[in-house]
């Protein structure tokens, strides 16, 4: 498959004709190329979103409903198709895939009914000639900027929003994953919504990042990333005063107290750690056992992560494909060497697996520390490190002992303590005895260095949305 870029409501070969190469993860095949933009591209990109712009903008909220919710029946029609080609440029397990694929789809309908409810309020007035209220109108051009772990339901996070808020937008892939990306500009395409309303660039992502968050015609960027490419982005965009929303890395610690369902918390660390190979904004990264049930749950685990299959995300029987290139590797296996030098014994996995694509065994290690490096940064990788703790207090210590705040997992039968927890931890989001906390319906996001902004729920259209007040004497 060769995606090209895409404005103007039409498909384009960049002006200097450059293309670079992707990769199947789990078989190191190249399976397709795309466009690698100049500036030149670039340029002409943000001014067909600036027109797409006044266009959407005049555009009636019940015809944008509509738009969108056939963009989500699309999307659905095309599930498996779609699904496939996920995996194999991401390499994800074919299940996951297909329920990204969904989710993809629910965004565009949840914010299809959201369309038709950016209302403005009316207050009252301090004089009974003057009435005071407030309209909400889209920020304008808004440049999306997504990553290669979730590069279909990312990118459906942030269009489908700013599409109902009345936004053109600029559609900026991860180059590991840009072909999962072009066929959902293809399905919209289908819908035929005005030109300029859509746009899709591929390419260098230092060149195309620097210049969208630059240009002054762009007033919105929606960015998941790392957090130091965030911190770029937030000083990059002072200059234009450009509103940014970003989500950026995390260090989400779940804590498992002596009275939970160990069965339970194992199921969530399966589902937490090892999805999508652990290559997840959410996955846990520090698992924190209270001493007494640490023995029945290391057991209970090393069960279940021996029970993972392994291999080519396409063949229906894998639960854990491919990390996503040579340098997830590398790190996954710098983490763990740093962490077994300081003490950590691997209790399962712990090394690369031979052969084509990037496969590492599914790993657990006990006697993990706060010296460790996987304690401070985020492995993106399946390993999953088990900390021991005594008390409460020690717990939510340790557990806020860091600059990220994206997520936090509490297992615990105890009310009491469970609203304790949530009311303690510094981060975005609490999941309490629930591993998946991330809904279309629900606002995502982080504190600290985990960003600025929420997506999804009705939050998600207010970061595409400003206010109008408006006061009229007479």
């Amino acid at each position: 498959m060769d995606a090209q870029l895409y404005y103007e409501g039409q498909w384009l070969d960049g002006v200097e004709m450059q293309r670079f190469t992707v990769e199947n993860p789990a078989t190191n095949q190249v399976i397709g190329t795309a466009v690698s933009a100049s500036l030149k591209d670039l340029d002409r990109i943000i001014g067909s979103a600036e027109k797409g712009s006044s266009i959407w903008a005049k555009t009636l909220a019940n015809e944008r409903a509509r738009a969108l919710k056939r963009v989500a029946s699309l999307i659905r029609d095309h599930q498996d198709e779609l699904a496939l080609l996920l995996t194999q440029e991401e390499g994800k397990a074919i299940g996951e895939a297909r329920s990204e694929i969904g989710t993809g789809a629910d965004f565009f309908d949840f914010y299809a009914a959201e369309a038709l409810r950016t209302y403005g309020t009316t207050m009252p007035s301090p004089s009974p000639s003057r009435s005071i209220w407030t309209t909400r109108s889209p920020i304008g051009v808004s440049a999306l900027i997504t990553p290669w772990n979730y590069p279909f339901s990312t990118i459906c996070r942030k269009m489908a929003p700013a599409l109902a808020a009345g936004c053109s937008v600029i559609v900026k892939p991860a180059e590991e994953t840009p072909l999962i990306a072009s066929k959902l500009i293809e399905i919209i395409h289908a819908v035929n919504l005005p030109k300029g309303v859509v746009n899709f660039v591929t390419g260098d992502p230092q060149l195309i990042g620097t210049n969208l968050v630059a240009d002054p015609r762009v007033r919105k960027v929606s960015f998941t990333g790392s957090t130091e490419i965030g911190r770029t982005i937030l000083h990059n965009a002072a200059d234009n005063i450009t509103s940014v929303s970003l989500e950026l890395g995390g260090n989400a610690p779940v804590i498992i107290f002596d009275d939970a369902s160990i069965d339970d918390a194992v199921q969530g660390i399966i589902r937490c750690k090892f999805r999508n190979a652990g290559q997840v904004c959410l996955a846990t990264n520090r698992i924190y056992v209270q001493r007494n049930v640490l023995s029945q749950l290391r057991e209970r685990l090393h069960q279940a992560v021996n029970a993972l299959q392994v291999g080519d995300g396409t063949h229906q029987n894998v639960q854990m494909g491919p990390l996503i290139n040579q340098q997830a590797i590398d790190k996954v296996s710098h983490h763990v060497a740093d962490a077994t030098a300081k003490g950590a014994t691997i209790e399962c996995g712990g090394e690369a697996i031979p052969g084509a694509g990037y496969f590492y065994t599914p790993t657990i290690l006990s006697n993990a520390s706060e010296t460790m490096t996987l304690a401070h940064e985020e492995t993106f990788g399946p390993v999953a490190p088990l900390f021991t703790f005594d008390t409460e207090d020690e717990v939510y210590e340790r557990a806020n002992g860091t600059p990220y705040g994206l997520v936090a997992y509490v297992f615990t039968k105890n009310l009491t303590r469970a609203m304790r927890a949530i009311g303690v931890l510094d981060f975005g989001v609490v999941g309490v005895n629930d591993p998946g906390p991330s809904l279309v319906e629900a606002p995502l996001g982080g504190v600290k260095a985990s960003g600025l902004g929420r997506e999804g729920g009705h939050d998600g259209i207010e970061e595409f949305l400003e206010t109008k007040y408006v006061s009229m004497r007479y």
